[in-house]
């Protein structure tokens, strides 16, 4: 049977929002510990996630991050985004993309969704490389979706435990 710290930890990483608390220190741990549910003592818990919290380490993404916009973006054959079978490239429609270059990973891409999320754009179309990130978005919504991008970049690289 996993330990306590073991299952804490599992409990933690089912819950992204939480594991990203736990690493920026904003963390009530006795409160986290009743929403996790964990089999054990509730102090003990507290406990582990304190103990995981000092584990968490977070290597600064997106802190040489590059964020541009390109206009113009549409569906087409090929393009600076492909999902699926659906191309985005400039000069084939009136989309925007919002398109990231340097230190990018998936902690950087959730932010970035999350802060869109919470601006209220809901994007065309997403995706990432080890070092870019593409983010279509319709063109009213481009100067918004910039901003959010360069936000949650930034908190991203300042993110440390």
């Amino acid at each position: 049977m996993p330990s306590l710290a073991e299952r804490t930890r599992d409990a933690v990483d089912a819950r992204p929002f939480l594991r990203t608390a736990l690493a920026a220190g904003v963390v009530n741990y006795a409160a986290a510990a009743r929403l996790l549910d964990v089999e054990g003592e509730q102090d003990a818990v507290a406990t582990a996630l304190r103990r995981y919290a000092d584990d968490l380490t977070h290597e600064a993404a997106g802190a040489d991050a590059t964020v541009r916009i390109e206009s113009g973006l549409g569906a087409s054959d090929t393009g600076v985004l492909a999902v699926n079978d659906t191309a985005y490239a400039s000069g084939a429609g009136s989309l925007t993309g919002v398109v990231a270059t340097g230190s990018v990973d998936a902690r950087a891409v959730a932010a970035v969704l999350g802060r869109l999320d919470a601006a209220g754009i809901n994007p065309e179309a997403a995706g990432y490389t080890d070092n870019s990130l593409v983010v279509v978005v319709e063109r009213r919504d481009g100067p918004n979706a910039l901003r959010a991008v360069e936000g949650a970049l930034d908190a991203v690289s300042r993110v440390r435990a």
